[in-house]
């Protein structure tokens, strides 16, 4: 009760941000809005090519829609705060505010952790059981998998967003990061954050460890069903479909493991914001690109409508 009663009330943080006001982080900064902006371009269209192509009306590109989405809300949820941040040359961001990022932000990411192991399943079902995939694979199937998705990431983030706020923050208001990141938040909590920490650790397991699992095991299979098939085209096509997917997630899982998976007393600071730069600007930009620019439907989808486009070259 002592802790309580001595506490003094943040009404808000003070994030320090990812740069500086210098020519070179003023060329980093310029370049991550470029980053952001080929994120929502590059996401956004995806999203529209698999809507209205019926072409791209599969088990694959319905995922691949979803994890699209994922990516526009999860960068829109950073980089615009951040952005207002540095131009304004304040990071202040009200308690609520703060828990709002928080559950967003995790929500997203464990969207994506199940969405991404979903979409491995699905790979796997195409692959090694190609006479039964549209059964296994259903309309209703297909749907019961993004909800479950997003009802896993949204369970987990109001847990860890309600849980991180609930410590008394009485020092500090000055967040070292460039948005609400718990590792970062946490380390000016006024009270012994082991438990949690324990905690984070089980929600790791279960939002990272499962979900990859789940990956490595589908592709294994995978793998050795490629190996097994008499067609070199076959197995070329596989590949190809395949590690797209791959590259994703470990672009994605590598990321996030460094960051949620390490010990609170080996965080640094730079390296954090270093990795969550990655997981949050840098991957939503490259993933519609690795699969458009490795995808020959997707961009066949794209050169009809280019072609449909009064400015993309008329009428055949």
């Amino acid at each position: 009760m002592a802790l309580v009663k001595n506490q003094t009330c943040i009404s808000h943080f003070i994030l320090l941000g990812l740069f500086n006001h210098t020519p070179l982080h003023l060329l980093l900064f310029s370049t991550i809005m470029v980053m952001f902006l080929v994120a929502l371009f590059g996401n956004g269209l995806m999203i529209f090519l698999i809507n209205t192509d019926s072409c791209l009306h599969s088990p694959m590109y319905f995922f691949l829609s979803w994890l699209s989405l994922m990516d526009l809300m999860l960068i829109s949820t950073i980089v615009p705060r951040m952005a207002i941040d540095y131009l304004l040359g304040h990071g202040s961001i009200s308690f609520t505010g703060c828990g709002f990022q928080i559950l967003f932000f995790l929500t997203l990411l464990g969207d994506e952790c199940f969405l991404l192991a979903f979409m491995a399943y699905d790979r796997y079902v195409a692959i090694s059981n190609p006479l039964r995939y549209s059964v296994i694979m259903s309309r209703r199937v297909c749907w019961l998998m993004v909800a479950g998705s997003w009802l896993f990431g949204l369970v987990d983030g109001l847990f860890q967003a309600i849980y991180t706020l609930s410590f008394p923050y009485c020092g500090s208001q000055e967040i070292d990061h460039f948005f609400c990141d718990i590792p970062a938040v946490l380390k000016l909590a006024c009270a012994d954050t082991s438990i949690y920490e324990a905690l984070i650790y089980v929600c790791c397991i279960l939002m990272l460890l499962l979900p990859f699992s789940v990956i490595s095991v589908s592709y294994l299979l995978i793998f050795v069903t490629v190996l097994r098939m008499h067609s070199a085209e076959g197995r070329k096509k596989a590949f190809a479909t395949c590690s797209s997917h791959m590259a994703v997630v470990s672009l994605f899982y590598g990321a996030a493991m460094i960051t949620y998976m390490r010990p609170q007393t080996y965080h640094s600071s730079k390296q954090d914001k270093v990795v969550s730069a990655f997981y949050t600007m840098i991957t939503p930009m490259l993933n519609p690109l690795i699969y458009s620019l490795r995808n020959k439907e997707v961009a066949g989808a794209l050169k009809k409508l280019l072609r449909r486009c009064p400015c993309g070259g008329g009428q055949e």
